[in-house]
């Protein structure tokens, strides 16, 4: 078995990392009407042909400088947001920073820390604070990383890339500028794209298992079976995202399959038909996070005859069936892991669950159009911290 000792120091060790990736990202995932600057009505027309004219000179001069600093501000935000793949970044004529924005880099946070949280789950991560050698720990790092690549800008970005292409008919409706509905990028170039990184990320999946000395090729079969749920997802006929049923297939895809990657890379025989159930399970809180995302689409969802569970129901009635998802699994979780014992673990996930009732109540119960990235940026934490607490609980636990 493994050191009591080694595994705390194991686990502050993934929360320190995990924390760091998620907040680098975070910061750029707040609401794009936080990112502009704040002196921006200083700027209006109607100031200087007003009050601002009985202001001393040197006022004035000090107002239109900062308000020229503020528009200067608010492009470097666009083009940051452009790199990140976030609604309301620029165009850009730049090849290499329109693929980056097909990737959607802000969407790869969830993946790695997945890969974290199966870290986490196997019990088995050698680092140096553990007294292991640099052999191991260097090994255990370089495949950790390794793995990052493979579940974010690898295999997301080709999810993100089919999911743009297949949409480009509903973007040039949503979002004229993406990259596909505006013209920038040419079709060959994105189906070239999508090839590269598909098949890229299945030759780094089976190296994974190679480097592993899996008997199977576990992570192998994990890339080529979420690659098929990216396709149909996104492709006819089947297109799960017409439908709820497509909601849930991403979230469980952003939630188990990371998880699965991290903890079968790490220690393949720690993964047990109870943790597969648990992920799954917990992915009904992801089918939540992605109703949040649906609610700025409903428009051209209804246009274009999407079935949203937004366009379904409605947006009063969508709303509660997203919070109920995010917050009744996570309360069920916290009692599954308060039933086997793992008391500890279940009062750190009750108290994580806690701030993201009171931020639903404050911002999508209120208006989820226009909050959904305000509340996405404000309660995800809370909600990705809780999914590596199950994890280290997991790694805890004898099942």
């Amino acid at each position: 078995g493994i050191r009591p000792r080694r595994i705390m120091k194991m686990r502050a060790v993934s929360v320190a990392l995990g924390a760091s990736a998620l907040f680098s990202a975070d910061a750029f995932m707040t609401t794009p009407a936080a990112l502009r600057p704040t002196l921006r009505a200083a700027t209006r027309p109607v100031s200087f042909n007003g009050r601002v004219r009985s202001m001393p000179r040197a006022a004035n001069l000090r107002m239109q400088e900062q308000g020229g600093k503020g528009v200067e501000n608010e492009e470097e935000n666009s083009g940051i947001r452009q790199l990140l793949g976030v609604k309301g970044g620029k165009q850009s004529t730049n090849k290499w920073a329109i693929r980056l924005q097909l990737t959607k880099p802000v969407t790869w946070v969830p993946l790695i820390w997945g890969v974290l949280c199966g870290a986490a789950a196997a019990g088995n991560y050698h680092s140096i604070w553990d007294g292991a050698s640099f052999s191991e720990w260097s090994t255990d790092f370089s495949k950790a990383i390794v793995c990052m690549i493979l579940s974010g800008p690898l295999l997301t970005g080709f999810t993100q890339t089919i999911n743009d292409w297949y949409d480009r008919d509903i973007d040039a409706i949503n979002e004229p500028n993406r990259p596909i509905p505006s013209g920038a990028i040419s079709e060959n170039e994105v189906i070239t794209q999508i090839f590269v990184l598909l098949f890229g990320g299945l030759g780094v999946a089976y190296g994974l298992d190679v480097w592993a000395e899996h008997e199977w090729p576990v992570i192998l079969t994990l890339a080529v079976f979420g690659s098929f749920i990216s396709y149909i997802y996104s492709a006819p006929p089947l297109k799960l995202k017409q439908s709820w049923k497509g909601n849930y297939a991403l979230g469980a895809s952003y939630i188990a399959l990371p998880w699965w990657c991290g903890q079968c890379l790490f220690n393949v025989d720690s993964f047990n038909p109870t943790v597969a159930v648990l992920t799954i399970f917990y992915s009904w809180a992801g089918l939540g996070i992605a109703i949040v995302n649906d609610f700025k689409s409903i428009e051209g969802d209804r246009e274009m005859g999407l079935i949203s569970l937004p366009v379904q129901f409605g947006i009063e009635k969508a709303k509660w069936i997203c919070v109920a998802s995010i917050d009744l699994t996570q309360i069920a979780v916290a009692g599954y892991l308060a039933y086997l014992g793992e008391t500890t673990y279940a009062a750190v996930l009750t108290a994580l669950i806690l701030p993201q009732m009171y931020l639903q109540t404050q911002t999508i119960l209120i208006d989820p159009v226009k909050n959904d990235v305000a509340y996405q940026a404000k309660a995800q934490p809370f909600l990705v911290f809780g999914i590596l607490t199950t994890a280290l609980a997991c790694g805890h636990h004898t099942f």
